[in-house]
């Protein structure tokens, strides 16, 4: 049996990672998640959450077993654009208010979530903590320019990653935490932008969830503290 956590279990690919994931009847899924989601299967646990709160954090922390043990924790929160803010196309759309909403939803976040279940990973067997990232907070491959706030602060959570990752190695050598570009998946993050992706290139969330899934079981202790795309492709920093 596998316990894992996933966060953001209501969003597109988090709730087909719940649901993939629960198809062994093996694993116990907590999800968590701000809004509920109607999951039919048993061995998904719904867990109330507000991932930009630590307090929330924290009490829903409290609703577990406290000797609870995760073999691999998703998460799977993030955005592109909120209500009235959209992809900066140039400086003079900066602003201290987006790059505040989109930095405390897209690193901030994560990195408590780290903070708090990375210590829940088991000790003495392989586990890992994925966060999905964005091949945009790739520096060196940045060639389009655009989206300041949202390419800045995936950039951050990679490196947010790959510390954490050499902490969580020095008492949990088998713990491998990384980032995951899921691709153009097919949801409401990537609606307002579909018009320049072909259709070979967006995916359903099914699809980007189980090569995602696939890319975890895969990976292995020299891999931390990498992103890595849904093909199992490292992303370059």
């Amino acid at each position: 049996m596998k316990n894992i956590a996933i966060f953001g279990s209501s969003g597109s690919i988090g709730s087909a990672l719940s649901k993939e994931l629960a198809m062994n009847e093996e694993n116990i899924v907590d999800a968590f998640s701000r809004s509920q989601m109607v999951f039919h299967e048993l061995n998904i646990n719904q867990i109330e959450i507000d991932v930009t709160n630590e307090t929330s954090i924290i009490n829903a922390l409290s609703t577990l077993n406290k000797n609870i043990e995760y073999d691999m924790v998703i998460v799977a929160t993030g955005a592109l654009h909120l209500t009235g803010i959209l992809p900066e196309k140039s400086l003079r759309h900066l602003s201290l208010e987006k790059f505040e909403k989109i930095f405390k939803i897209n690193t901030i976040a994560p990195a408590l979530i780290m903070k708090h279940f990375i210590p829940k990973l088991r000790k003495n067997t392989r586990t890992v903590f994925g966060c999905l990232s964005a091949r945009v907070g790739s520096i060196s491959d940045n060639k389009l320019g655009g989206w300041y706030s949202y390419r800045a602060s995936k950039a951050a959570l990679n490196m947010i990653i790959k510390t954490a990752s050499i902490e969580s190695s020095r008492n949990r050598p088998l713990s491998i935490v990384v980032g995951l570009h899921p691709g153009t998946v097919d949801s409401n993050l990537s609606k307002p932008f579909q018009q320049n992706v072909s259709t070979i290139g967006l995916l359903t969330k099914e699809t980007s969830a189980k090569k995602l899934i696939d890319v975890l079981n895969g990976l292995d202790y020299s891999d931390t503290g990498k992103c890595i795309d849904f093909n199992g492709l490292e992303v370059l920093p």
